[in-house]
């Protein structure tokens, strides 16, 4: 089965390809890349958020992403055939993780937004986005999608460091939370209205927030410090002299940590969070296991 995944970052997708029987996806502008279209493409673009004001011309947006999709979507009608080229798109699994940005940059540039709206207009401003292009995905033949829950984005490396002392920034909290609440909603909302639509929501909160509270429960030694960074907590996004820094700390052993930089969890984490994604007992009535979806017609 192809899946197309539609990411802001695609650290699962070699998880979850591997799983699928499939080659590992590249970037949709990777240049010089001969793209078997039939296995899927990924559109991921770090730093991008479902806001078009999210990081604005440093990142392809998920209009823009939605507009690639749609180039690729043609590009199949002419190899396969119309019906070819359906059945294929509505046996593709369109993966999404995005929003957190949204959420975390205006915090960090000290803007305005979100702040001139509330928490829930805020919300509703992002999750209507990614609705949006859901359903145009759904139009062009879609059927099948997985969705991660925001993280608990107050408790990372970044996080911390953003506010100084150490403690989680719990002002990007009531953002998150209402995410998790209103993302379910909004998909069991789409299920019936669409016909034919099917969902996985993996649980990434709850999965990162046991292993931040209770690391030695799965086998990490630090939960609190990223691997790579520099500053407090090594929260500072530097590793690999990143933003101008060129001084940086990184450990000896990534598998130790739940972080390995200020946002982003260790390939060991991931392989953790992988295992329940894929064949995992969905929490939300009407949500699916990734195999599931895959495995369905």
């Amino acid at each position: 089965m192809p899946t197309s995944l539609y990411s802001q970052y695609s650290d699962q997708n070699s998880f979850e390809t591997k799983r699928a029987k499939l080659p590992l996806i590249p970037p949709y502008l990777q240049p010089g890349i001969d793209h078997q279209l039939t296995y899927g493409v990924n559109f991921a673009s770090a730093g991008a958020g479902a806001l078009l004001e999210t990081r604005q011309g440093l990142v392809i947006d998920l209009q823009t992403q939605l507009g690639y999709f749609k180039n690729v979507s043609r590009q199949l009608r002419k190899q396969l055939g119309d019906a070819g080229a359906e059945s294929l798109l509505s046996r593709a699994i369109y993966l999404f993780s995005v929003g957190d940005n949204d959420y975390t940059l205006p915090f960090e540039i000290n803007s305005t937004v979100p702040h001139s709206y509330s928490p829930k207009q805020f919300v509703g401003l992002v999750i209507g986005n990614i609705t949006t292009v859901v359903k145009e995905i759904y139009k062009t033949g879609g059927r099948k999608f997985g969705f991660l829950n925001m993280l608990p984005l107050s408790c990372t490396p970044y996080a911390k460091a953003l506010l100084g002392g150490g403690q989680c920034f719990e002002q990007i909290t009531p953002y998150v939370k209402l995410h998790n609440q209103e993302l379910p909603k909004r998909l069991q909302k789409l299920e019936s209205e669409l016909k034919g639509f099917k969902y996985s929501l993996l649980p990434f909160y709850s999965f990162l927030e046991q292993r931040i509270n209770h690391p030695s429960k799965y086998g990490f030694k630090e939960a609190k410090a990223a691997c790579c960074g520099s500053g407090l907590f090594r929260g500072i996004f530097s590793c690999g002299v990143k933003r101008g820094v060129e001084e940086y700390y990184l450990c000896q052993n990534a598998s130790e940590y739940v972080f390995f930089d200020s946002l982003h969890i260790t390939e060991r984490a991931y392989q953790q969070f992988a295992k329940p994604s894929w064949n995992g007992k969905p929490a939300l009535s009407g949500s699916h296991s990734l195999k599931a979806l895959f495995e369905s017609n």
